[in-house]
This record gives C-alpha cells, sequence and structure tokens, in this order.
C-alpha cells in the first residue's frame, strides 16, 4: 500500500436543490459531490500538486468501449501522447477487493498503460503492468 497525503486545497462547492456540486479542474465543469467524486478530486490534487502530474494530461470519467460494453474510467494520465497509466476510484467505505482489480484491468485491456492504480481515498495500491508487480513508490512523471 502507498501512503498518500492529500495536500489542501481550496475545492469549490456549492448547493442546489439539497445537492451538492464540486468544480472538476480538469473536466473545468461542476459535478454532482458524491462520496466516490471526494475521492476523485483529492487524488486529483495529489497528482497535480505533490506529484507534478501535468494537469492538462489528465483526463477525468471518459468513455471508453470493452468488448462491446461501454464503461467510464474514473482518471487517465497521458505520457508521450498515450495512456500511461490508470486510476480506478472507489469511495471510502467500499473495500478494494479482486473485483476493483478486476474492473482496472479490463479497463487497461482497451488501453495498455504501464501503471495501474487503485484507491478508496485511505488505502491506494500500484501495479506496474511490465513487471507485473506491486510498487510501493509512486512514479515521477
Amino acid at each position: 500500500m502507498i501512503k498518500v497525503a492529500y495536500p489542501q486545497h481550496n475545492f469549490r462547492i456549492k448547493e442546489e436543490g439539497n445537492k451538492e456540486f464540486i468544480f472538476d479542474e480538469v473536466r473545468k465543469q461542476w459535478t454532482r459531490l458524491t462520496p466516490e467524486e471526494w475521492v476523485r478530486q483529492n487524488f486529483l490534487q495529489w497528482l497535480v500538486q505533490v506529484k507534478q502530474y501535468p494537469i492538462s494530461l489528465i483526463s477525468v470519467e471518459k468513455e471508453i468501449k470493452t468488448k462491446d460494453i461501454k464503461k467510464r474510467y474514473d482518471i487517465v494520465v497521458y505520457k508521450n501522447d498515450q495512456p500511461w497509466m490508470i486510476v480506478e476510484c472507489k469511495e471510502m467505505a467500499v473495500v478494494l477487493n479482486d473485483a476493483v482489480i478486476t474492473q482496472v484491468i479490463n479497463y487497461n485491456a482497451y488501453l495498455d498503460v504501464a501503471f495501474l492504480v487503485i484507491t478508496n481515498g485511505s488505502s491506494t495500491h500500484l501495479f506496474e503492468t511490465a513487471t507485473k508487480t506491486w510498487l510501493d513508490g509512486f512514479p515521477n512523471y
């Protein structure tokens, strides 16, 4: 497991019709603030502020087609114009189990990245696809 210390960030949050929304700085739009979205937004800030991954090379919640099924990944980081890392976010109450790993592996069948990440905000795991090993540190961009 990788320890992630989330940076302080002044998130823009608003309420409309008894529902909370958070401004996604990558997508440049307001999105419903769910427990999973809270994890995703904090992890995005960690990637940008702490790991210094370029925000312009991060994609959030885009549709991909896997085996004739449409799916939406949480986060993909690009490097050299190619998908480089997939991040699957779950809300904090979700256990990171084999089903979560299978989900990100299925995305990778389409994207073919170097790194797979699963996180629920408190637990984060990183898998390097070339060596087929779980890593204890995050790669620099």
